[in-house]
């Protein structure tokens, strides 16, 4: 993977950081995209995942200034528990546009060349609250339900190009999305884990780097690192 380059979306902190420091230690070059500046990132670009022009751009010049993009990891995102009654037309449109239209800007802006070339791979960071659900999590669980959705019609449609789309869902994780009284931060949740604990963000990193590397027979896949909250 030496000097391939990869775009990482949410790069600020939390899983798309640890993706990042992950890959980098791997030897990709890796392009960082955030609202937020990241630091760890060698080429950090402030973009706005649910602008697909923004995108784009943002694509292009990282085509232009480090190469032709390997691969695109969509893990930009947000998290709130809200009762679904406080769920506002505004609230919903946004989480559906961060989540399931960042992923969809980042690969409508990568697979072009991508195509082209015969060979790539996406990943996007869904949620194991897609899978199982959850109590006042409507508008993020369907969100990133969609997200599934999104990457095994995409896996379907890219794959006879070389191009390999999946997904990994991540239970709770320890990143600062979950606020230190979080109820999926409390020991009475945590002793429902077979693991006992959160997941960590280097944890889910590993599962992309492997999707992205080694896991080149895995198309339309969504692994699950979630200390055992869906199994």
């Amino acid at each position: 993977m030496a000097n391939k380059v990869a775009i990482v979306t949410g790069t600020a902190s939390g899983i798309g950081a640890a993706t990042a420091a992950e890959l980098e230690s791997r030897g990709w070059k890796v392009a960082g995209f955030d609202l937020r500046p990241s630091p760890q990132c060698s080429f950090d670009l402030c973009v706005d995942m649910a602008d697909p022009h923004a995108v784009a751009a943002a694509v292009s010049r990282v085509t232009q200034e480090l190469g032709h993009v390997s691969a695109a990891v969509s893990a930009a995102g947000y998290y709130e528990m809200i009762p679904i009654s406080d769920i506002s037309r505004e609230k919903w449109t946004k989480m559906l546009s961060v989540h399931v239209g960042g992923m969809l800007n980042l690969s409508r802006a990568v697979l072009p060349a991508m195509q082209e070339a015969g060979d790539g791979a996406i990943v996007a960071v869904t949620s194991e609250l897609a899978i199982g659900g959850g109590s006042e999590d409507a508008h993020y669980a369907a969100a990133k339900g969609a997200l599934i959705g999104l990457v095994r019609s995409l896996a379907i449609e890219s794959a006879p190009h070389g191009i390999r789309v999946n997904a990994v869902a991540p239970g709770p994780t320890d990143t600062p999305l979950l606020a230190a009284d979080s109820p999926w931060r409390a020991p009475e949740y945590l002793a429902t884990l077979p693991l006992g604990r959160l997941t960590s963000p280097e944890e889910v990193a590993l599962c992309v780097a492997f999707l992205l590397s080694e896991g080149t027979f895995l198309v339309g896949e969504i692994l699950n690192p979630n200390a055992g909250a869906v199994i």
